[in-house]
């Protein structure tokens, strides 16, 4: 690796930083603010030079279409650790499933636990596994039967992949978010079926994907 600039260093600091703490990478804006940089083509200079000695890598076409390629040795540790994480039953990528009620959707005693590396957990915590029921987000590579892994949260980013519950339908199910107005569309990934679109109201989000596991053949 070639060595970099001290603002080349705190910046490569803050995106590993950055992707520990939300799973996701920084936009561009992310990094000039948590960088105290004084403008965006300053940021994109400096990422062209990480770019360039194969720190990073980045698909302007994607939004957030950053990838780390280094890893210091205390991010690494961290990525060999272990941790255990409750799956707590099933949820549809499909049509929605009944639950018993919002209140406990998330709270009802774990089916197992399963092993999941740090890595894919950043500093995520409370973090629960559901297996997906049906193939509504397939074009998103989450099939029928795999574990996603989902944090606790009440609100999410456009596009963001999220469990929801719809209150009319007392039903819970995992989809891309888009507030639209005063309705909401709920889109799979698979384009072979529709959306969900309904009021605002009616959806609460209650946790967002963070990562999935495909279960070993047995």
């Amino acid at each position: 690796m070639k060595t970099l600039s001290p603002k080349q260093e705190q910046i490569l600091q803050y995106i590993c930083d950055f992707i520990e703490e939300n799973n996701y990478p920084p936009s561009v804006r992310d990094i000039q603010s948590g960088c105290t940089i004084s403008s965006t083509s300053v940021v994109d200079y400096n990422m062209r030079a990480l770019e360039t000695h194969g720190y990073i890598n980045r698909n302007k076409a994607v939004a957030r279409g950053l990838e780390l390629l280094w890893k210091n040795e205390e991010t690494q540790q961290k990525q060999d650790q272990i941790r255990e994480i409750p799956l707590l039953g099933q949820i549809a990528a499909g049509t929605p499933i009944d639950v018993p009620n919002s209140e406990s959707s998330w709270v009802q005693q774990a089916e197992e636990i399963i092993p999941v590396s740090s890595h894919m957990l950043g500093k995520n915590k409370d973090i629960f596994a559901l297996r997906v029921k049906g193939t509504s987000m397939i074009d998103d590579l989450i099939d029928d039967g795999d574990i996603i892994l989902l944090k606790p949260a009440k609100s999410a980013e456009k596009g963001q992949k999220v469990a929801v519950w719809l209150k009319d339908e007392a039903a819970t199910t995992l989809k891309r978010y888009y507030p639209e107005g005063n309705q909401i569309r709920l889109q799979p990934a698979n384009k072979t079926m529709d959306p969900i679109i309904t009021k605002s109201e009616n959806v609460e989000i209650q946790a967002i994907f963070i990562g999935s596991i495909r279960p070993a053949d047995e």
